[in-house]
């Protein structure tokens, strides 16, 4: 993978797939993996896609100052990785999380960002709250489908003692649209492909959904 230096000498890698004009693309997790973008659903027949790996994550290196994963510090990754490839302007796409970075990105340098696409966007970056009787809204939506009953047994145990790798799991079903196959896979990846090292946990007592973005 091609690799850059980025505000704080950090290296960061980025994949470049397909064709067409290009398209930066800002993964989720927080701090998962690229890879498990893919193509975007073969976007990449239309589009080069620019797959950054954030720092920590993927082939990107682990910066030497732990405070920098938080999502408004990099937002000069971004912007370094702009100047990289040479481009005056960028269209910009944020996955999950990643739409906050993209947010705090396009606010930073509007004058470098052509378009930007949030696809199933955390919103913190713009102050939204979410209450707990939102999140408890959200998650009875799924209330009809076969798993939820065991899966909403496993939520109510959560607490400040729980591990974060098992917090992710429990909470893994009501991420998505449809706790299917392709879910599945999508989450089992979540243990080998996201940097917990660089997340902070959630304060007590707050309803998450996979791909909330924790605070910064």
């Amino acid at each position: 993978m091609p690799t850059f230096t980025t505000y704080d000498g950090t290296e960061l890698a980025y994949r470049i797939e397909g064709d067409g004009e290009p398209l930066v693309c800002l993964a989720g997790g927080p701090l998962r993996d690229s890879a498990y973008l893919g193509d975007l659903g073969g976007l990449t027949a239309h589009r080069a896609l620019v797959v950054l790996d954030a720092r920590g994550t993927g082939a990107s290196a682990e910066p030497a100052d732990p405070g920098t994963y938080r999502c408004d510090r990099q937002v000069g990754d971004v912007e370094a990785l702009r100047v990289h490839l040479g481009l005056d302007r960028i269209d910009l796409l944020g996955h999950s999380a990643g739409g906050n970075l993209a947010t705090l990105y396009a606010a930073a340098h509007p004058e470098r960002v052509r378009s930007l696409v949030l696809v199933t966007s955390a919103a913190r970056a713009l102050g939204v709250e979410t209450t707990d009787e939102e999140w408890d809204a959200a998650v009875e939506v799924f209330a009809d489908q076969p798993w939820y009953a065991a899966a909403r047994a496993a939520l109510d145990t959560l607490g400040p003692e729980t591990p974060l790798r098992r917090e992710r799991e429990i909470v893994a079903p009501f991420g998505y649209g449809r706790w299917d196959e392709a879910a599945r896979e999508h989450a089992a990846g979540d243990a080998t492909q996201t940097n917990l090292g660089g997340r902070p946990r959630l304060p007590r007592g707050r309803r998450v959904r996979a791909g909330d973005d924790p605070p910064r």
